[in-house]
């Protein structure tokens, strides 16, 4: 797997092999898969939800993972509005690769993230709760601009009155190039989360070119990940 992209290739209008981020992993079935699919990243949530874990089932979950790869997935932990004790907790049990970040965490939160624990840093924010009447590419250029050198990536998703995110449904796709251009102009990844599935994936990927997809309820049946359907969608996002 090609991890190493330049800027010029991300920038390019020509779309290219997203990075894919199989997120709400709670099993070993799924964390095999996801591997043997070769996604760049394993979400596994520590938040409130129905597809949270404990610390020790994450390790134990890492664990199933075969490091002699030398492209193994990157682990990521999402979390929402965390105390530094608490990252400090999980990270001392669970050796993940990245933090992802879904509440109202501000630059400098994530900056001392990054520095105190020498890892990756995403954050995402929501789409569909602005009421200032703000448009999406001053909106996306101000948030890329205030988090530029305190987190990795942005990851858009659609808005939800509970969580935040995690909804399960989509947005309009058409303001996606303004939060990439903004991304890349201040050396971030745009990722896209927000009601993916195996069936639009890949019109996601041709039509609007975001560096990564992030993808949980899509790939599930009856709540838990389906093995067929995870199957499914990298095929189509990758092939797209």
């Amino acid at each position: 797997m090609d991890r190493s992209r330049t800027e010029s290739e991300r920038t390019d209008s020509t779309p290219k092999r997203p990075e894919i981020k199989l997120c709400g992993i709670r099993t070993a079935e799924a964390m095999l898969k996801a591997e043997e699919l070769q996604a760049d990243y394993i979400g596994l949530v520590f938040a409130p939800s129905r597809r949270q874990v404990e610390p020790k089932q994450a390790a134990e979950l890492i664990g199933e993972l075969d490091t002699r790869q030398m492209a193994r997935p990157y682990v990521v932990g999402v979390f929402v509005n965390p105390s530094m004790d608490e990252l400090e907790y999980v990270l001392s049990i669970a050796a993940l690769d990245v933090v992802q970040l879904h509440g109202q965490e501000n630059p400098d939160m994530c900056r001392k993230v990054r520095e105190r624990f020498g890892i990756q840093v995403f954050k995402a924010v929501s789409i569909g709760s602005e009421d200032s009447g703000e448009s999406h590419a001053d909106r996306a250029e101000r948030l890329c601009s205030a988090y530029e050198g305190a987190v990795d990536a942005m990851l858009i998703d659609t808005y939800d009155p509970l969580y935040g995110g995690g909804s399960g449904k989509t947005f309009n796709w058409e303001i996606v190039p303004l939060y990439r251009e903004a991304a890349h102009a201040h050396g971030l990844k745009l990722f896209v989360a927000g009601g993916l599935t195996p069936d639009n994936a890949g019109e996601l990927v041709r039509n609007y070119g975001p560096d990564g997809i992030d993808v949980s309820s899509g790939v599930e049946s009856d709540g838990h990940k389906d093995m067929e359907k995870m199957t499914l969608f990298v095929e189509r996002a990758v092939l797209s």
